[in-house]
């Protein structure tokens, strides 16, 4: 099966590529098809903001597309900075840095023991004729107070997972992909299209 991937964030069409690879799903991302969109994320969820990328690039392209949203919350920020984590600080075009070195910023007085956080993935495909799948997947983790690690991106290198004892960004990229959010929505929604496709025959 071929997807489009409705995103032009480099680092999602490589996780997402190689995620669904694995598993025998060909994805695509949309600029290899003339698809240049930039859809904005007007949704108050994960999930709004991921339907409303892949219902955008299906139309244009015709094809099925899938679509993620995905983001940072903190509790002790209560919850943010969530879907805004892209544009944390009110700039879309700020770097990882910044926004990093922003959310430090405002953690600072925030006591080791109280900086439990999860990363968030909202994933929705959308079909020509109408059909949608949706999946959800979370990741727990807590946020140091500095950066640790090259590797990953956004917030990866001050999201510390207990159970492997390093940051994200610490991570291989292959291990990443194995117990990220973004890997954990990525095999419900395989399993759910499984299912689907499993009904047509």
């Amino acid at each position: 099966m071929k997807l489009v991937l409705a995103t032009r964030n480099g680092h999602k069409i490589r996780e997402m590529t190689q995620i669904l690879a694995r598993v025998g799903i060909e994805a695509v991302p949309q600029q290899a098809l003339g698809c240049d969109l930039d859809v904005d994320e007007t949704g108050a969820t994960f999930a709004e903001n991921a339907y409303l990328k892949a219902c955008a690039v299906m139309e244009a392209t015709g094809l099925p597309a899938v679509a993620d949203d995905s983001g940072l919350a903190v509790d002790a920020l209560d919850g943010a900075p969530g879907i805004y984590s892209a544009r944390y600080g009110g700039d879309h075009e700020a770097s990882d840095a910044f926004r990093t070195r922003l959310l430090l910023k405002n953690m600072a007085d925030v006591p080791d023991g109280q900086r439990t956080a999860h990363y968030a993935c909202a994933i929705c495909c959308c079909f020509p004729d109408g059909r949608r799948v949706e999946a959800y997947g979370e990741y727990a983790g807590e946020i140091l107070r500095q950066e640790q690690g090259e590797g990953g991106f956004g917030y990866d290198p001050v999201f510390w997972c207990p159970d492997e004892g390093m940051t994200f960004a610490q991570l291989s990229s292959e291990r990443k992909n194995e117990i990220s959010h973004r890997a954990v929505a990525l095999k419900a929604f395989v399993a759910k299209m499984e299912e689907m496709l499993h009904a047509q025959q």
